[in-house]
């Protein structure tokens, strides 16, 4: 795997190396050593599919508090997502930043989320799947969440948001 940091610090876009024969292609999504040397969370404790049926469904911005603080891996296996991560860490030298990945069934890449920052995603394509390594159990208590168009990130989604929850759509605004 190749781990790339992006501009969020601890951030990863993470490409996989196929190997590839007649047959297709082999390659490894997860290895407990490699993330452990990218100083990456190696820890899992629960995974998770997301079926999204239309193109511009958007789900986010979501993040777990402590002491149920999570890292996700983020990978689309069917589709096309646009991928967000938001800085919420209040320490960070990039706090309220974000960064978005093209994240498709085809180019197999993965964004790596690090504890303390939010995560979402709009579909770029009709019947797109998700699948989500997660570093903590989800304890519905702890759920939290910032509105995905609040003008204090200013993320830019390429595309017209379609389908949301409502909860999703009516969070605050940050403070």
């Amino acid at each position: 795997m190749i781990f790339k940091e992006t501009k969020l610090p601890g951030v990863f876009e993470i490409e996989v190396e196929p190997i590839a024969d007649e047959r297709g292609l082999f390659a490894r999504t997860w290895c407990h050593k490699e993330f452990l040397a990218a100083g990456v969370e190696p820890e899992l404790a629960q995974c998770s599919v997301s079926f999204n049926h239309r193109r511009g469904t958007l789900r986010g911005m979501h993040f777990q508090a402590a002491p149920f603080a999570e890292a996700k891996l983020v990978r689309c296996t069917r589709g096309a997502i646009f991928d967000v991560a938001l800085d919420l860490r209040r320490g960070s030298a990039a706090f309220k930043g974000w960064v978005g990945a093209l994240l498709t069934g085809e180019n197999r890449r993965m964004l790596y989320i690090p504890k303390g920052c939010a995560h979402g995603f709009l579909t770029l394509e009709d019947d797109t799947e998700v699948f989500y390594q997660i570093s903590e159990v989800y304890d519905p208590a702890s759920g939290r969440g910032v509105r995905w168009n609040d003008p204090l990130f200013d993320i830019r989604w390429p595309g017209e948001v379609k389908v949301i929850a409502e909860r999703d759509r009516t969070y605050p605004d940050f403070q």
